[in-house]
């Protein structure tokens, strides 16, 4: 965080000092957190009630971990400066605003936004590695994306920070408009709608005014990235102010990828940019649909005016998405793609699609699935539908996890004249043994599902076994 006294802090937060009586004496240029365990000496803790717990009842614990200040709601006679504002949340994006709005003014940092139903957090971490060639980079950390997770991000700027890079979650309409209050974003990218947390928005057409959010708290005239092959996506172009940059597989697209080869060793396309230049790019992240964020990372490198050979060094350099995102793990000839982080039909029909993309005929196909959440009223069928998907890739084996899924297995067994090729586990451990006495040498084995049916750690069991 860039260097502030305690006052300007107050006033920034609308907040009221206690213990302090030289406000303008004292500095803090300490990282912000709501994690009291992981406050450092010097930094900044905000005592963020929650669903489970009150940041308040951790304030000793901060100060014993260095916090040189807390925010807080109430006076908790605490041992060092507190800042006491009527919420902390709003006072955590209250700062994280001002921050960014003191760096901007003074310097030279440009603001990256980017939002869509899946691939934000890969796409991230593809444009934060491309920034970071540039110039000094900040970037969320895991998936820090949402009320607190992207003002955190925010405060980590400091006087010499060229790019900021955020991620925008959403599970609603608002979300996104709230975020961008804080920092209009200089380049906007929407890479897809999709039906990821569609029973929290209410729909398809409630999350795409929700994503367009995006497009309408841009700055004026600011450019903005669509994906030409979402329709939904295209549609946004009429809410922009600036120039728009298409990215897609179509011919209508200015950055655009041909010629897609797909293996366990990655993904491999050709890369065509505005110019009419191109070239072959070996992309170790797995998957034929992370191609579509490679694409738009390579939009913002033509918009910062990166050179085709700068697009191509970044892209080969990264070597997994994220971590539990499509990442290659196992040994001893079996296999593991663990893609558990999180579960959409869309990144559900994705992984699948890429289980047998790389497979060999010697190669058995094994899909240990779980719960795809926040689906709403579209859970049922979507679940059915990646049944039948299973079913019609002829995946040979499909491993349901969790009575959230249970459907699935329900549906590809009537889908499929089977015999076995679908076995129901109530929890991880009971699918972990058979998993490590079913498979064998040269199987592949993906392991998806949304983040709270925790299978990514089923998937790190199962490879651990094979390494």
């Amino acid at each position: 965080m860039i260097r502030l006294s305690l006052a300007q802090m107050a006033t920034a937060m609308g907040g009221v000092l206690l213990g302090c009586d030289t406000p303008e004496d004292i500095f803090v240029d300490g990282p912000s957190d709501t994690d009291s365990r992981l406050i450092v000496p010097g930094g900044v803790f905000f005592a963020k009630p929650g669903e489970v717990t009150d940041g308040h009842l951790f304030v000793d614990a901060a100060i014993a971990n260095g916090a040189a200040v807390v925010i807080v709601e109430r006076d908790v006679r605490a041992s060092v400066p507190q800042i006491v504002v009527p919420n902390v949340v709003d006072a955590l994006g209250a700062l994280a605003k001002f921050v960014v709005a003191s760096v901007r003014a003074a310097g030279e940092l440009t603001i990256i936004g980017i939002t869509g139903s899946n691939g934000k957090t890969t796409t991230k971490n593809l444009v934060a590695t491309l920034c970071a060639t540039l110039g000094k980079t900040v970037a969320p950390r895991d998936s820090f994306n949402n009320e607190v997770g992207a003002p955190l991000t925010m405060l980590k700027v400091e006087s010499d920070t060229r790019y900021l890079v955020l991620e925008l979650g959403a599970s609603g309409i608002g979300h996104i408009k709230r975020l961008t209050d804080l920092a209009s974003p200089d380049i906007g990218i929407v890479l897809m709608v999709g039906l990821a947390h569609a029973g929290e928005f209410g729909g398809v057409e409630a999350t795409v005014r929700a994503k367009s959010e995006l497009v309408q708290g841009l700055v004026p005239g600011a450019p903005v990235i669509l994906n030409v092959d979402d329709p939904r996506v295209a549609g946004m172009a009429e809410l922009a102010t600036g120039d728009v940059l298409w990215f897609g597989q179509t011919g209508k697209a200015q950055v655009r990828a041909s010629d897609v080869e797909i293996s366990l060793a990655g993904t491999s396309f050709m890369l065509h940019l505005p110019d009419g230049s191109s070239a072959r790019v070996e992309f170790k992240v797995l998957g034929e649909h992370h191609v579509m964020n490679a694409l738009a990372m390579a939009s913002v490198g033509v918009a910062l005016g990166v050179s085709l050979d700068g697009i191509v060094g970044v892209l080969e350099s990264v070597v997994r998405a994220e971590r539990w995102r499509m990442e290659l793990m196992g040994g001893t000839g079996v296999t593991v793609i663990n893609d558990a982080y999180n579960a959409s039909p869309d990144s559900m029909a994705a992984g699948l699609k890429t289980l047998v993309q790389v497979a060999q005929t010697a190669n058995r196909t094994i899909a240990v699935l779980g719960e795809m959440s926040e689906l709403g009223e579209y859970a049922g069928e979507e679940h059915d539908r990646i049944a039948l998907l299973v079913v019609r890739l002829n995946i040979d084996q499909l491993v349901v996890v969790g009575t959230g899924a249970r459907r699935l297995h329900i549906s590809a067994m009537n889908e499929g004249s089977w015999d076995g090729e679908s076995r129901f586990f109530e929890n991880s451990d009971d699918a972990y043994d058979y998993l490590v006495s079913f498979c064998h040498a040269g199987d592949i084995v993906l392991v998806k599902s949304s983040n709270s049916a925790g299978l990514r750690f089923l998937g790190d069991r199962v490879a651990e076994a094979f390494a």
